[in-house]
């Protein structure tokens, strides 16, 4: 047997051995790199949602799930729209220039909203996490100002929101409600979580 023989012997058994090696080398990594990628239930947990408002009519709200959150949708008034710019005066921070929930520039407005008419907000109190109440009858009320204009109250420590969802002053909550992303898909359909076309 010659040595050329047992070189090319070797150098066979060599390739074979490490294309096996490399096979179980890529078997043994696809699962492991594949725990890094989210699972379905973490995809739909921050999923956009679709919200069909065809059926809202002025002075209501709806709520639609949203990673886990509640989010509401609020149809306003004429009147509600006017009267917003009137309580700046009142408000701890009625430009949203606050830091801790950053404001999308599309709603840095009096009605941090893409269109006057429809506020979208998470319905969770920047204090400690409670879901404020709905409060859009203007006029005295208990645990509510005499001047009120709507808006909503937080049951737990009583801090209220206008309907744009901004903080008044000297209340526990540090913050306004916080605008999710969200865009219009139609006049009927908002696309809350992405906002890609705002």
């Amino acid at each position: 047997m010659s040595d050329q023989q047992v070189d090319q012997g070797k150098r066979t058994w060599l390739i074979a051995t490490s294309c096996a090696g490399a096979v179980g080398g890529v078997a043994t990594a696809v699962p492991f790199v594949s725990t890094f990628t989210p699972s379905e239930r973490a995809k739909a947990a921050g999923a956009a949602v679709e919200a069909d408002i065809s059926g809202l009519k002025p002075g209501e709200k709806m709520t639609v799930e949203w990673r886990g959150k509640p989010v509401w949708i609020v149809r306003r008034t004429p009147e509600q729209i006017a009267e917003l710019p009137k309580i700046d005066a009142q408000l701890a921070d009625p430009n949203s220039d606050r830091k801790a929930y950053p404001t999308p520039d599309y709603a840095k407005n009096t009605n941090r909203s893409i269109k006057p008419e429809y506020f979208v907000a998470v319905g969770i109190c920047s204090h400690l996490g409670c879901s404020p109440s709905d409060k859009f009858v203007a006029g005295p009320q208990p645990s509510l100002p005499d001047d009120w204009h709507g808006g909503f109250l937080c049951p737990c420590h009583g801090s209220t929101f206008d309907l744009a969802g901004r903080v008044f002053k000297n209340k526990p909550a540090p913050d306004n409600l916080e605008v999710p992303p969200h865009m219009y898909l139609s006049d009927t359909k908002i696309l809350i979580g992405e906002d890609k076309k705002a």
